[in-house]
């Protein structure tokens, strides 16, 4: 909801700025101009990124309405599944937990939580990396290592939405001026008309410049950056998965584990250790904060 704020004081802003000044708003009422660039900025990004990209870029930016799912509430869950899953393993032993990373749809500890087992990614994350840990066949460093390749790859993933997203704002300037020169031709070929009708398509023209700024730096460029926020959010949240993975593999205790990755949380965001040890012993966030 934030993000349709920003855009609301934006256009308030130069709305009510052209109001002052007794501008008339029915002259910025340009649909042809906004369809030429528009319309060319979204051909733009069609011919430039494949479908999956183009995909991502809807969900990217649904995302950014959306607003952002790394909370509090949203760690301290985490971190609770991650210390009955450590402490499970602690109890049950490395067979038992594997068939959990094998079969995480069928595990008592996954099934429990339902938002974890929905983000596939981090799903496969900690249970690709938790299987190399208890099969033994690989050392540490090792595996840290593959984490944080795996990490690389995702996080650059993550980026190709966001600049396609900005490629297009950065070309709207150019594209508005392009609407512009269609204007002035336009504009020349009613040369010797009546005086209203060639200042009516001065200033379309003029609009659509304006147009093309507006939709760069005022709207699409500020989409872009809060994409790219969402994408370093999720960043933390996967260093703190890297984070308990590492504890667990360390042979850290479930609490110290788990504390580990609470240090890896975002300080804004970041549960106290009276927080994380009431949700652990099976308080909900909510109950958590409070005991607190």
């Amino acid at each position: 909801m934030i993000s349709i704020l920003g855009i609301v004081i934006v256009l308030g802003a130069i709305a009510g700025g052209y109001f002052m000044e007794h501008g008339k708003f029915l002259v910025l009422l340009q649909p042809a101009e906004l369809v030429i660039i528009f319309g060319a900025a979204i051909g733009t990004v069609v011919v430039a990124n494949p479908v999956p990209t183009l995909i991502k870029i809807g969900s990217g930016l649904a995302g950014v309405f959306a607003g952002s799912r790394f909370t509090k509430p949203f760690y301290l869950e985490n971190l609770k599944m991650l210390y009955d899953l450590f402490a499970m393993a602690r109890k049950a032993g490395t067979a038992k937990l594997e068939e959990d990373l094998d079969n995480p749809a069928k595990s008592q500890i996954f099934s429990k939580y339902p938002k974890f087992l929905q983000d596939h990614h981090a799903l496969h994350f900690l249970c690709d990396t938790l299987r190399m840990a208890v099969s033994g066949g690989a050392e540490p460093l090792d595996i840290d290592t593959m984490m944080e390749v795996d990490l690389d790859v995702h996080h650059k993933e993550s980026q190709e939405p966001i600049e396609a997203l900005s490629t297009m704002a950065d070309s709207l300037p150019g594209l508005g001026i392009v609407a512009a020169v269609l204007g002035v031709v336009l504009t020349m070929g009613a040369l010797g008309g009546p005086k209203e009708q060639i200042g009516e398509k001065v200033a379309a023209a003029l609009v659509g410049t304006f147009l093309g700024i507006l939709l760069c730096y005022g709207i699409f460029g500020p989409l872009s950056s809060a994409m790219s926020k969402n994408v370093d959010a999720e960043c933390y949240y996967f260093s703190v998965l890297r984070m308990a993975a590492w504890g667990f593999i360390k042979d850290m205790s479930p609490i110290m584990a788990v504390e580990l990755a609470r240090r890896s949380i975002p300080g804004g965001l970041r549960p106290t250790f009276q927080e994380m040890e009431a949700a652990c012993r099976g308080a909900k966030p909510a109950e958590a904060a409070k005991a607190a």
